[in-house]
Formats: C-alpha cells, sequence, structure tokens
C-alpha cells in the first residue's frame, strides 16, 4: 500500500520512464531470450560471454540497439536522482533528465565511435573486439542491476545510498574483471592501453563531470 501511495506521489515521468524500461526488457526476451540472459548474467558468469558467438554480433541490429538505450536511459535516472539527492538545482524535472540523458547517449555513442574507427586506424581490430565486447556487456549486466536497485529505492523504501554505493562498486568491479579477463591482450599492448584509459575513460569522465554540474 506504501509503494502505491508513493507511486502516485512521485514524478508521473518517473514512473512512465521505468515502465519503459520494464516493457524493454519484455521485447529484449521476445527478440532473443538466450542474448538477454547473456547480457544479465554476464557480470557473475564470464563464460556467458565466452560461449557467445562474437563475430555474430552486429552493434547495429535492433536487440543491441534496444539494450544500449536501455543502459542509457538507467544510468541518466540514476544520475539525475543522485543530482537531485545532492542538491544540485533542478528547475525542471523531466528537462534535466532530458538533458543528462543527450549528454550520457552522446557520449556513449562518440566513444564507440572513437573506439571502433581507432580499431581500424591502427589495424588491431580483431585484437580488440573481444575486449570491447566484454567491456559493453559489463555494461549492459550493470544496466540491469541498477535498474532493480533503482526501482527497490524509489517505491520500496530501500536508501537511495545503496544504488549510489552498487553503481560504484559494480563500476569499479567492471573495470577490474574486463581488465583481468584480457590480461593477455593488455600487458602485450601495455603502453595503447594506458592511452586508452586516460583518452577514452579518465578525460570523459571529467568532461561529462563539467558538463551536468
Amino acid at each position: 500500500m506504501q509503494a502505491i501511495e508513493k507511486i502516485g506521489d512521485y514524478n508521473n515521468w518517473i514512473t512512465v520512464i521505468l515502465l519503459f524500461l520494464f516493457l524493454s526488457i519484455v521485447l529484449l526476451k521476445i527478440l532473443n531470450a538466450k542474448r538477454l540472459k547473456q547480457n544479465f548474467f554476464a557480470f557473475f558468469d564470464f563464460s556467458l560471454i565466452e560461449d557467445e558467438d562474437t563475430e555474430g554480433i552486429n552493434f547495429f541490429d535492433t536487440f543491441q540497439i534496444i539494450i544500449f538505450l536501455f543502459s542509457v536511459t538507467t544510468l541518466s535516472l540514476l544520475t539525475y536522482r543522485f543530482l537531485d539527492d545532492k542538491g544540485v538545482r533542478i528547475s525542471d524535472g523531466f528537462s534535466s533528465y532530458s538533458s543528462i540523458f543527450i549528454i550520457l547517449l552522446v557520449y556513449f555513442v562518440v566513444k564507440g565511435m572513437l573506439e571502433f574507427g581507432l580499431s581500424f586506424l591502427f589495424l588491431i581490430r580483431e585484437g580488440v573486439r573481444f575486449f570491447m565486447i566484454s567491456k559493453s556487456k559489463y555494461l549492459y549486466s550493470l544496466s540491469f542491476l541498477l535498474y532493480i536497485a533503482f526501482v527497490l529505492c524509489e517505491y520500496a523504501g530501500v536508501n537511495h545510498l545503496f544504488a549510489y554505493y552498487l553503481a560504484g562498486f559494480l563500476f569499479v568491479a567492471r573495470f577490474v574483471s574486463y581488465s583481468i579477463r584480457n590480461k593477455k591482450l593488455i600487458f602485450s599492448k601495455l603502453f595503447y592501453f594506458i592511452l586508452y584509459i586516460c583518452a577514452f575513460e579518465i578525460a570523459p569522465l571529467f568532461v561529462l563531470f563539467k558538463l551536468i554540474f
């Protein structure tokens, strides 16, 4: 009953977005239940990524587009809620959320295009393909977990700090996991990996921080 009252009192647009995300999961299951399972449990069972046919993955198919938008939308919601809880002035909720969504969407799209383009430029596409795919799978798995955490925090009375600490832990665990799983590639190309971390992981975060705050 308390959860129902909470939904009624809360911003309707957040409820609509959460419902949209739930329907996205249903659609992903209809499109390919096996791939949905592989993406959801990637954080807990790396063999699911290893067993998937990475050569046959098309980043522009319907499944990939939906799961990518799901991840961006979830991360945007969490970022919006974090800023709201921290007292950052937000004049219009949905307008502010839309700005965050666009910033994150552009960030991930541009980052992905640059990674893909540079892998072609340096003729290392095949060598780094599995690394890039595993990194994406971890992000999708992380987004599913954060979606569940967000719903619990908003409608089940769980403290928002739980979602924020979980997000921090998962992002660190994601970096450690895909680094360990690809250690042979990383050590053989250590100089390029350090450049990658600085150019594509650290620097963009500073830019995002400036844009959002």
